[in-house]
């Protein structure tokens, strides 16, 4: 559904072309979930756990910049996690300030059962799309994000 709003002609496209990319953005996000993967976890969650598994323990702010969420929402997403056991923060021995977050063994072994799983169902969802496509699509998003 195209923009409404009856402005310059590139304001127009570019509320159009949000509105594209929100609404993919979103519906991709929804199909993903439906494949049921991620069990109980959040889309935040999963993702705090997979860069924890492919890069190590790290900062909880290092993890909340990878992740593009603040410093109360990173907080919360590590909190959530440790009451179930998944990762253990500790205060790092040289800086007291800086809280480092890693893994259980616990949340080692539900990340490596299902992160294939997940990787299963970007593939099957992105396959609407040829490698050609999916290459520029990651080019364009790319520019898009450093726009910042």
């Amino acid at each position: 559904m195209p923009t409404h709003y009856q402005g310059t002609a590139e304001q127009v496209l570019a509320l159009d072309t949000f509105i594209k990319f929100t609404r993919a953005a979103n519906a991709f996000e929804s199909r993903l979930m439906r494949h049921n993967v991620l069990e109980d976890l959040t889309i935040s969650q999963f993702g705090v756990l997979e860069i924890l598994l492919h890069l190590g323990a790290m900062c909880q702010s290092d993890l909340g910049s990878k992740l593009l969420k603040s410093g109360g929402n990173i907080t919360l997403v590590v909190d959530n996690l440790e009451k179930r056991g998944l990762v253990v923060r500790q205060t790092d021995a040289n800086d007291r300030r800086m809280t480092n977050v890693s893994l259980t063994q616990k949340g080692e072994e539900l990340i490596r059962r299902i992160f294939p799983e997940q990787v299963k169902a970007i593939v099957a969802e992105l396959n609407v799309l040829t490698a050609e496509e999916q290459e520029t699509l990651g080019k364009l998003c790319k520019k898009l994000g450093k726009q910042a």
